[in-house]
Parts: C-alpha cells; structure tokens; sequence
C-alpha cells in the first residue's frame, strides 16, 4: 500500500506527483557528494603541475572536503530537526553554490582547500537531510526500497561525471569542474525552492541545545541496531573511496592511461554501483533486508579478495583494475541502502541526528581512508589492492559480528 507523506501536498500538487518530487529531489541531493569528489578526478594530477606541489598537498582537497562534509552533518542534521528539513536543505545548497565559485576563482592550493572545505559543508546538507526526509515519510523496509531507487538514478553521477570532468580538464582546464558544481547547485536550489514541500512534522525547538544534542547523540550511539547497519554501511564507503581516492593517480600515472579516457574507465566501475542498487531493490523484495545486507557484505570481502589475488599474481592490467573496481562498487551498491534504512529506522523523532552521526562515520572512514591511501602509494597498485582486501575483509566481519542486532523488518 502507497505510503502518505506525513505533511498534506497544496491544494495544487497531488500525492503521486509529492512523491516524484520528493524521489528527484532526494536524487539531486544525493548527487552533490559524488558531484563535488568526481568531477575533478581527473584534474587532481594535473593540480600537481599547475600549483607546483606534491600528490599529497593535492589530496588535501579531498581530505579537507571530506573532513568538511563529515563533521558539518554533526550540525545539519539536529538544524532540520529544529528548523525543518526545507530551509536546511536550502541554505545548505546555497552555500555549496558561493563556495563553488570560490574553488573556481582559487587563485592558491590554499585557497583552493579551504574553499573546498567550505564547499562540503554546504554539500552535506544534501545528502544527510534528504536521508531523514525519507525516513520521516516511509517506513524502513520501504525507505530502503526508495533509496535504492534514488542511488540507481544518482549512480549517473558517478558514471558520467568522470567523463565529463575529463573533458572539461583537457578543454578548458581544472577551474571548469567547479564552475560546473556551481551551475549544478543552482539549478537544484531553484528546484528545491520550487518543488520541496516540509515532511518533518516534529520540530524539536531543543534539538540544537547543547543538552539535547549530546543526550540526542549518545541515544543513538549507545544503540547496537544502529552500529548493526551503521558500521558495515561505513566500512563499505570506505571500501569504495579506495578507488575514488586512488583512481586518478594509478590509472593515469601508474598504468599510464591518457586522462581523457581516465572517465570512462571509471564509469565502467561505477557501472558496478549502478548494478548493484538494482539488485538491491530486488534482493529487498526477495529476502529482505537482512539478508540482502548479509549478501552484500559477503561481495564486498569476495570482491577485496579477487582484486588483492590477481594484483599479488602480477595481473595489473587496466581493465582488470577497473572491472574489480566495479565488483567492489557493486557489493557496495547493494550494502549502503540499506545500512542507512537500517540505521536511522529506529530515530522517527531523532531522525536528522542519526542520519547526520551515520554520515559522520562514513565520511571518517573515508578521511582515514583517503589519507592512507595518499601516503603508501608506491609506484603500483599492490598498496591499493592490499587496502581493497582489507575494507572488503572488515564490511563482512563486522556485519556478520553485529547480525543479531539487526531485527528483521
């Protein structure tokens, strides 16, 4: 049976088209992340030459970001909790759009990273508020069924935003990847302004109180159901930000892949995400939520395990990089809806604090992630293929450790 939203459309709208709307709306923010990280892959080796530096002063931009994005959810969640979701989402755009033309305009590295910084904290309000929106209208078999839906529309992002970052790299240069993240958050403002309609229907004028937050935050930290989806749903981000951290330098200065194809050959991986959120939706169907985790989980440590083998063999081709990088990506597609269904399921009132703490940890994991991968590159892909097995290694093991907390839906 159709779930209502909880707050009634305008007399103008009906329920079907909220329900599109609010679909597209949590896609569009949903891409801001991969957006903001992706579209300037393939400019990161060339950031190096352009600013004079070393790979690992480059990587601040995405360490910084990261950072950014991580702790800012600490914030934006509790504010949509206060607030609303609507006028959370909508400044946070707006600050992604200023900080956007900032990163355009860098005259410095410097610049570049703090803007970048900046950038995250108006981008993760995109992601970890539309992530309560969905708890606030479905239940959490169903939110993990329309997450699922959202990941397939937004692995787009991923897909094509290589190929077109690496294209606006070799035209116009790196300044146009930001320009592009700009025009983006412009257009999703507009809609949201237009289109989003408020489904927090229990505003807790205390919910940013130093108090409340700290007793909000402890409530969901101390619970085993949401470390139960929780941690295997940031390990397994954190198995993916492997590539996205590593991809750029060993394909294009490792394998020696020209960066106008380096798109393409991450698509092809990303390909494997898209994949997997489609089976996804059709392992909920069939085994539930549960199970479909406990599968996932298993790809990922199977996935770790074939890239680490064939690297360990002398098997370092590109196509065999990309396609373990699109096993990897795929197990991940099929763990992460529903980890974050899982994990902010049993919140319905503290729904943007666990969805904010779920974002946290995952951007953590990718921060510590992204740091070790930036400083054990050798000159090969043996230090990423022995960091893939040892993420995918981690998502099962802890899913499997954490199982008899996961009730099922």
């Amino acid at each position: 049976m159709k779930s209502e939203l909880v707050k009634l459309p305008t007399p103008q709208d009906d329920t079907d088209f909220s329900h599109r709307a609010l679909l597209w709306l949590v896609t569009g923010g949903m891409m801001l992340q991969p957006l903001a990280t992706d579209l300037y892959q393939a400019s990161m080796p060339h950031l190096v030459t352009y600013f004079q530096t070393t790979l690992g002063a480059v990587q601040q931009t995405l360490t910084l970001f990261v950072l950014g994005f991580g702790s800012a959810q600490l914030i934006s969640g509790p504010l949509s909790d206060r607030f609303g979701r609507r006028p959370t989402v909508l400044w946070g755009i707006a600050i992604f759009v200023g900080a956007s033309i900032a990163c355009a305009l860098a005259p410095t590295l410097h610049w570049l990273v703090l803007a970048r910084f900046i950038q995250a904290v108006g981008c993760c309000t995109g992601a970890v508020v539309t992530r309560a929106m969905v708890r606030d209208v479905y239940s959490p078999a169903e939110g993990a069924k329309v997450l699922a839906r959202a990941s397939s529309l937004f692995a787009l992002t991923p897909i094509l935003g290589p190929i077109l970052g690496s294209y606006l790299q070799v035209q116009f240069g790196w300044r146009a990847a930001f320009v592009a993240h700009a025009a983006y958050g412009l257009l999703l403002f507009l809609a949201a302004r237009h289109w989003l309609r408020e489904t927090n229907v229990r505003l807790d004028s205390k919910a940013t109180g130093g108090s409340r937050l700290l007793k909000n935050y402890g409530e969901v930290m101390v619970s085993p159901r949401f470390w139960a989806y929780g941690l295997p749903g940031a390990l397994s981000y954190g198995s993916i930000f492997v590539f996205i951290s590593g991809a750029s330098h060993v394909l294009i200065r490792v394998l020696l892949v020209p960066t106008e194809y380096f798109g393409y050959c991450f698509a092809i991986g990303v390909v494997g995400y898209l994949s997997g959120t489609l089976i996804c939706r059709y392992l909920l169907s069939r085994f539930g939520l549960v199970r479909t985790l406990g599968l996932g989980t298993l790809a990922s440590a199977g996935g770790g395990l074939l890239f680490f083998m064939l690297t360990a063999m002398g098997q370092t081709h590109w196509a065999i990089f990309v396609v373990c990088m699109g096993g990897i990506m795929l197990a991940h597609g099929i763990n992460f809806p529903c980890a974050l269904a899982g994990a902010v399921a049993p919140f319905p009132e503290k729904a943007g604090a666990a969805a904010g703490l779920f974002g946290f940890f995952i951007m953590m994991t990718a921060l510590l992630v992204g740091v070790w991968v930036a400083t054990s590159q050798d000159g090969t892909v043996l230090p990423l293929a022995a960091t893939s097995l040892c993420m995918g290694l981690a998502v099962f093991l802890s899913a499997r450790a954490l199982v008899r907390y996961r009730p099922v839906q």
